[in-house]
């Protein structure tokens, strides 16, 4: 399978490329032929500055306060505070732009601490997620900033294939236009399952695991 692997350069940025691996995946609302591995972008030092630099780019007339982040998007989501701080238009003048990650609660339903509750109420608040597929993350992350009361300024996403619109603006690095032959199925409408094909792997925001 990795045999198969290939990376795709970002547009603007060639400092920037995203591994991808064709296939048949599992995740846990949809099928999908390819596999994003976007660890890399996530955990390295020198990629996530420059993802940051990109990201940052449709903020610059807005104030952002707060930074959300999901699936392990901190290392990211620190240097776009950095990078949003230095612009001097994105931030507020001497304050410092937060960075928080909710936890999972019961009935699978986000929440923040206490302590942290204060850095997103009445706070412009930017969504960083990994990945965006089914939707179902983004959404349940709008959901939690909203019931704090914050106010997403917009969502910042490593790769985005969801066929339907989130209710906030998205900003991608990558999207499914960017990878030759990708599909995106339900569960139930997948071709490569009508056609006999074997699953690869079950896939999720941290990486993938063999059937």
């Amino acid at each position: 399978m990795e045999r198969k692997a290939f990376n795709i350069p970002h547009q603007k940025n060639p400092n920037i490329s995203i591994r991808v691996i064709p296939g048949h995946f599992a995740t846990s609302n949809s099928h999908t032929s390819h596999f994003l591995d976007v660890n890399y972008l996530k955990s390295g030092a020198l990629a996530a500055r420059e993802v940051a630099r990109e990201l940052a780019v449709p903020y610059a007339n807005t104030v952002i306060e707060t930074i959300v982040c999901m699936e392990k998007t901190e290392v990211i989501g620190a240097y776009l505070a950095e990078e949003l701080m230095e612009t001097g238009a994105s931030s507020i003048k001497g304050e410092e732009i937060f960075i928080v990650t909710p936890r999972l609660g019961v009935n699978r339903k986000l929440l923040f601490q206490d302590s942290n509750a204060d850095l997103i109420a009445d706070r412009s608040v930017i969504l960083l997620v990994a990945s965006i597929s089914s939707g179902v993350t983004a959404e349940n992350a709008l959901e939690c900033i909203a019931y704090y009361g914050g106010n997403v300024a917009g969502i910042s996403v490593l790769f985005y294939a969801s066929k339907e619109k989130l209710e906030k603006e998205v900003h991608a690095l990558f999207v499914s236009d960017d990878i030759p032959g990708y599909k995106l199925s339900d569960i139930n409408e997948c071709e490569m399952c009508a056609s006999g094909r074997k699953l690869d792997a079950m896939i999720n925001s941290e990486g993938y695991t063999r059937f």
